[in-house]
Order: C-alpha cells, then structure tokens, then sequence
C-alpha cells in the first residue's frame, strides 16, 4: 500500500498517491485538488486535519516551490496499478470544511510543463555557397511503348482483380489489386500485341514468375511447371498463337535449374 504524501521531517514533500481514499479529492488530469492526510476512515472524513507530517511537507513545497512527484492509481477492469503521472507544483493551499463537516488541509497541484510539451523550436540550416559545378548532362532519344491502359484495366475488371491462377484478391485501401500480364510480351524482340487476348489478370507474384518463364500454360489451359489450371472466363479467350510463343520462347523448364 502506497502511503499518501512521502516526505521527511522538515522537507518538502517528495511525492504524493492519488488512490481515491479521500471524499474531496478532484483529479482534473494537469490540476488536482488533493486533500491532506489524517482523519480519514474507510474513504470518509471523521475528525480535522491538522498541518503536520505529510501535509506541512506540502506547505513547504508550496513555499519553496519544489516539484512533487505525482502517483496515479489505475484500475482497468479487475486489475489495478499505479503509475507515475509526473511533476506538479503546489501552487495554493488552505483550510476547508470538507464534505463530512470536518476541516481539511486542501492543495492545489498544476503540472509542469516540461521541454517535451513545448513546440520544438525549427533548426536554421544555412547552406553553404556552391563551390561545384552542375553535373554534365547530355541529350538522349528513347523510343518508349505505349500502353493501352484501358485494356489492361478491362481484363482485371473482368475477373474482378482475382488472379487466374491463385484466384487471390488483394485488398488495398480504395479497392483491390491485381495486374494484367502480357503473354507474349511486347517489349524486346517479341513485339506482342497489347490486345486482350494477349492480356492475363495476375497476381504478383504470378505475373514475376510467368514473365520470368517458371511456368507456363497449355492451350487446355492447363498449367505447366504449377500445378492446377487457369481460370478462364467465358468472355475472355487467350490466343492459343501467344501461349504457344510463350511456351517456346520465355518458358524455361525446371529441369534447366537442376
């Protein structure tokens, strides 16, 4: 049991307990009106207070303005704790009738603001004057394919951004995600057609591994180097013509790796 105002003979006190023991006690968080110790019994006043031990400890810290360490009894549910609630100044005090009819010592308690609370004050960082020059730079023509981005979407709409082999739908904030992958890829030497029938709804890491050749798909859609088949929609139908090109092409058998 934490007793309720720790001090030492003619000191300020050290540090009080909040633990809801004393009818006129008002914790408002940053301010707390703390009644003093003595004459209390089972939560209830029946006798006065006098300004001795823990309570004259805390006339002093008024005096001197010393800090008080502040304990705060916590209960959650069935469990309770205490716990430290930080450093407060006594800033007024006086004699009062309390609730039961007997005089108490009552106290006034702030918080103290500490560094942390206040706004940080915003560095100044002055740049040196430039004694470099700009980087070289040089003029360079790309040729960059262009997308059709409206198809793309068409085919995950289609399968509602599931994958057609996984069949997994991300979630992400705003909807879902899935990509559309190229059979026959249109970059390099392969010149695919950004058309639907050359067009799958994938996962990612489906899509990595198909662009990559781990697997491929027969023209009964079943799969070759993983397991199951390719879900189809009846709409949708990949040309046989790129699944063999990928096949030929971009497919690299397991057995190459062992």
């Amino acid at each position: 049991m934490y007793k309720g105002i720790s001090s030492l003979k003619g000191h300020p006190a050290e540090a009080i307990v909040l633990s809801g023991g004393y009818e006129d006690d008002m914790d408002l968080g940053s301010c707390i009106l703390y009644t003093g110790e003595g004459g209390n019994q089972d939560g209830r006043q029946v006798a006065d207070q006098q300004l001795s031990g823990g309570n004259l400890a805390l006339s002093v810290s008024f005096a001197q303005q010393t800090p008080v360490r502040v304990i705060r009894k916590v209960q959650e549910g069935s469990l309770s704790f205490y716990q430290y609630a930080g450093l407060y100044y006594v800033t007024q005090f006086s004699q009062e009738v309390g609730k039961s009819g007997h005089r108490i010592w009552r106290f006034r308690l702030e918080q103290l603001s500490t560094p942390a609370d206040a706004a940080p004050e915003t560095p100044t960082v002055q740049e040196p004057e430039p004694t470099y020059t700009a980087a070289p730079r040089r003029l360079r023509l790309a040729q960059q394919i262009i997308r059709d981005t409206t198809v793309m979407h068409a085919v995950k709409q289609l399968y509602d951004f599931r994958c057609q082999v996984c069949r997994a739908r991300l979630a992400v904030p705003g909807g879902a995600y899935a990509e559309a992958a190229h059979i026959r890829p249109l970059g390099g030497a392969h010149h695919g057609p950004d058309k639907i029938s050359n067009l799958l709804c994938l996962c990612p890491n489906h899509h990595a591994t198909f662009d990559r050749g781990a697997w491929a798909i027969q023209d009964d859609w079943r799969l070759v180097g993983e397991p199951g088949r390719l879900t189809v929609a009846p709409t949708h139908q990949p040309h046989p013509a790129h699944l063999l090109y990928h096949r030929r092409r971009i497919y690299q058998p397991a057995t190459l790796f062992t």
